[in-house]
């Protein structure tokens, strides 16, 4: 690969990754926060690779007749460039030209054909379904009052933490809303309310889930995304990936939803 090819991959890598995190693409890969991350290395990219273009096109030989020969191929130094003890520019010019670095670097094209070509969907109901909750036992908590709303929007890793950590107690009779996906990661292989939380990005994401009993939603098919309307009961499970407990909501009202904008919590 030589410098324009390398400048060119540079180029479309910092264009896919530009692409990537000005849109929502960014949101399968990492979490939200880190989009200026993002758009600053692929504005780095693109930079690099238009400063190795210029300097690559500035380098190049002159045309021949332009550098001061005369007709008998000797300099105002009475060097004749024939003679091969005494090269002249051009031969420094035709080595420097004639060198290619490794071709491994066409590796560099495989993720622009990634960003590009595929977009992976969110992680849904098969990873939360090899996965056990994100949510320990040993953990401890001191939560806050819910806010106020009747009944009140929060998210499945709040209610779960309160759920379990709590027990209940931040909670009390107050109704909940939670939003997530259908899995069949529950005690008993039943149908759990599911979000994928990340730490950094989408390769450490692990489920929350919430089992749901009451007016459970049924029939619906894996990474259905619904909103459930409940209340705090004291039953738990266990997770049958790793054991750890998973807290229950008794459902008085669900409804299906178009997937959100940020899947993950």
């Amino acid at each position: 690969m030589n410098r324009p090819a390398q400048a060119v991959v540079l180029l479309l890598l910092g264009g896919s990754v530009l692409k990537a995190s000005l849109t929502d693409i960014y949101l399968r890969y990492v979490k939200e926060g880190l989009r200026p991350f993002l758009v600053a290395a692929g504005v780095v990219l693109v930079a690099a690779a238009v400063a190795t273009l210029w300097y690559d096109l500035r380098r190049r030989p002159e045309p021949a007749g332009a550098s001061g020969h005369d007709h008998h191929g000797a300099d105002h130094h009475g060097l004749n460039h024939s003679d091969p003890n005494h090269p002249g520019p051009d031969h420094h010019d035709h080595d420097d030209h004639g060198h290619h670095e490794p071709r491994v670097g066409w590796l560099l094209i495989l993720p622009v054909l990634g960003l590009l070509l595929v977009t992976p969907p969110a992680l849904g109901s098969y990873a939360a379904e090899q996965t056990g909750t994100a949510l320990a036992s040993r953990q401890t908590s001191d939560y806050p009052p819910l806010p106020e709303g009747d009944p009140v929007q929060i998210g499945l890793l709040d209610y779960a933490s309160r759920a379990l950590f709590d027990k209940g107690a931040s909670i009390g009779d107050r109704r909940v809303r939670l939003t997530g996906f259908i899995s069949t990661g529950g005690p008993g292989g039943e149908p759990v309310l599911t979000r994928m939380i990340l730490s950094c990005c989408a390769a450490d994401g692990r489920p929350i889930k919430v089992g749901m009993d009451g007016d459970a939603p049924t029939g619906l098919a894996p990474d259905t995304w619904v909103e459930v309307v409940g209340r705090y009961t004291d039953r738990v499970g266990a997770d049958p990936v790793n054991g750890e407990d998973i807290p229950y909501l008794t459902v008085e009202s669900w409804r299906q939803v178009d997937p959100p904008r940020q899947r993950y919590e």
